[in-house]
Formats: structure tokens, C-alpha cells, sequence
């Protein structure tokens, strides 16, 4: 599945689904990609978030605790909220999918955009 996922007015939809570029060669003459990849920066100091180091500092500070996991996550919780953000271990799969879930339970602190 292509396309671009967009937040709008607390709704997540995927745009442009079935887009171009999936099944081809991949070139196209244009230089770009089909997919442009995503990360997660942080507004207040407008650092892109490179590991689960740079995060969980950031992710400390709002009242985020570590929460009990499997060996293939990485858990945090807030004592005052049902929220749960759940990531995969190995930072280089952290989706946008995941990053946008950071940015709807963190509100104003963080943001995507292509990289």
C-alpha cells in the first residue's frame, strides 16, 4: 500500500492510495522517490529524533515512564493517562505510523515531515 498518511482535524487518512511507483522499476526519469521518508522532530529545540536515547530524554521530561514489554518493543506510559506508545526496538523501524502516534499523545512538542 502507497500513499501519504495525513492528520487532520484529529483524523489519520491515507492519501493518494494506490499511487505510483508500486510495482515499477522505481526511476521514472525524476530523480525522487515515490515514498519520501519521514522523521519525527522536536519542536521546542528542533532536533531531529535519531534513537530511543534522543526520545525517551525528550519523552522523560513530559511524565513518560518505561512500561513493562516484550523484547521486540519499547513501552512508555503516563501514570496520569490510558495512553501507551509502543515501538519497535530497533529504532530504524520506527514508522510514520508510529511517529505520528508520538505526535497525537504529545501534542505541540512534536512534529513530522519528510526528511
Amino acid at each position: 500500500m502507497s500513499g501519504v498518511w495525513v492528520f487532520k482535524n484529529g483524523v489519520v487518512r491515507l492519501e493518494n492510495p494506490g499511487g505510483s511507483g508500486e510495482g515499477s522499476s522505481g526511476g521514472g526519469g525524476g530523480g525522487g522517490s515515490s515514498r519520501r521518508r519521514k522523521v519525527l522532530v522536536h519542536l521546542p529545540t528542533e532536533e531531529v529524533i535519531s534513537s530511543h536515547e534522543v526520545l525517551e530524554r525528550y519523552l522523560r521530561e513530559l511524565g513518560w515512564e518505561h512500561y513493562p514489554s516484550t523484547p521486540e518493543l519499547i513501552q512508555y506510559h503516563r501514570r496520569s493517562s490510558v495512553h501507551l506508545i509502543s515501538l519497535p526496538r530497533d529504532f530504524s523501524r520506527v514508522s510514520s505510523v508510529h511517529m505520528y502516534d508520538i505526535v497525537v499523545k504529545c501534542r505541540n512538542v512534536f512534529e513530522v515531515r519528510d526528511a
